[in-house]
């Protein structure tokens, strides 16, 4: 099932997850040194992170749902997108009220704070799990007809325009 949003000819919502993924599960990390060292620059370093996180994570929920309303009714995939989603808003509410907690204070959060951001970044490892059960397993924003010789995505030619080309190995 080909992707309703595009830029530059691939799916939209693939393109803008890498980044509250990597934001927010690197300010984890930063909270854990920050837990061994005290260092209150690492604190602050997992705040911004977790600021820029939560923001990045809004912009990818509009083009991953508007994919999501796209899929059939009464198949698997619709089902795991829905986990996917609700489970992504989980994540982002989580370290959204981990962020509110730290500010006022943002080189000493408390245990609490720590605690939500963590669980958002384990909730976060099912959701990206579904993400690519959605994309790998079900097909969801794959291009119709993709193959190996599929040509450029900015050629403006359909993925299956090629495909009756076959190489053997």
């Amino acid at each position: 099932m080909e992707s309703r949003v595009k830029f530059l000819g691939h799916a939209l919502h693939q393109q803008l997850i890498p980044f509250p993924l990597g934001l927010l599960v690197t300010a984890v990390l930063f909270d854990v040194l920050y837990l061994l060292t005290d260092s209150r620059e690492l604190a602050t370093a997992a705040y911004w992170m977790i600021a820029a996180g939560v923001v990045a994570g809004v912009a990818a929920v509009i083009p991953g749902t508007l994919d999501w309303l796209a899929i059939p009714p009464d198949t698997r995939a619709k089902f795991v997108g829905l986990v996917h989603g609700w489970g992504n808003i989980l994540v982002l509410v989580l370290f959204a009220i981990s962020w509110m907690i730290r500010r006022g204070d943002e080189t000493s959060p408390e245990g609490l704070a720590i605690a939500l951001a963590v669980a958002g970044a384990t909730v976060s490892g099912l959701t990206a799990w579904l993400g690519g059960e959605l994309i790998d397993r079900l097909g969801v924003g794959i291009d119709n007809g993709a193959h190996l010789d599929s040509p450029n995505s900015l050629s403006g030619r359909p993925a299956a325009e090629g495909a009756s080309h076959s190489r053997t190995t």
